[in-house]
């Protein structure tokens, strides 16, 4: 999951560096992001696994992680490109707004997507642990709340229009949807059994 949101993240930063007229994300927007992701990540331990998974021993298959993370990293990206588009064609953004736009997009959909790839099968047949919710959704909260408030402006953020929530909880859900289609044919391609 890291990789393949950090992958997409940088991605995404080059090529929006290099045809916008000022930076996408400044440095401590994107340490900010970074951080935030992280600890929501801290209550991965204590997450329920499928049973499954843990039959079997396990080893670590660093060519499966390789395949994943340049395969979902571009789907992220094409996302964040979605977003640059909204915040530039739909709401005019200036800087400041559209790093609050991208800002929160990434940090939602790069922590909001543990719950898809958490587990081989359905997302929505395998609960997660309860700190997990909590620190997931607790992290996509704070970002929130550090855009919406005056520490936002202090960060080079722009509180963000109404209809951009809207717009937000699409793009999440379609991502979120086409992230589950991609895992379930990577794992068909790689010969796993879901649960």
């Amino acid at each position: 999951m890291g990789t393949s949101s950090n992958f997409g993240n940088m991605l995404s930063m080059a090529l929006a560096s290099a045809v916008l007229p000022f930076l996408p994300m400044l440095p401590v927007q994107i340490l900010l992001n970074n951080f935030l992701y992280d600890l929501s990540q801290l209550t991965i331990p204590t997450d329920n696994v499928d049973s499954s998974y843990t039959a079997r021993p396990r080893k670590w298959d660093m060519h499966m992680i390789e395949r994943f993370m340049f395969g979902l990293g571009p789907i992220s990206s094409v996302y964040d490109f979605l977003t640059f588009g909204v915040m530039l064609w739909v709401f005019h953004a200036g800087p400041e707004l559209f790093r609050a736009g991208w800002f929160i997009e990434s940090l939602a959909t790069q922590t909001l997507v543990i719950f898809v790839i958490r587990t081989a099968g359905n997302p929505l047949k395998s609960r997660p642990s309860t700190p997990l919710l909590i620190s997931i959704f607790g992290g996509v909260l704070a970002g929130l709340i550090v855009v919406m408030s005056p520490l936002g402006s202090a960060l080079g953020f722009a509180p963000l229009p109404p209809p951009f929530f809207l717009v937000l909880v699409v793009m999440v859900a379609t991502y979120l949807c086409l992230v589950q289609l991609i895992k379930r044919r990577f794992y068909e391609v790689s010969g796993w059994q879901a649960a």
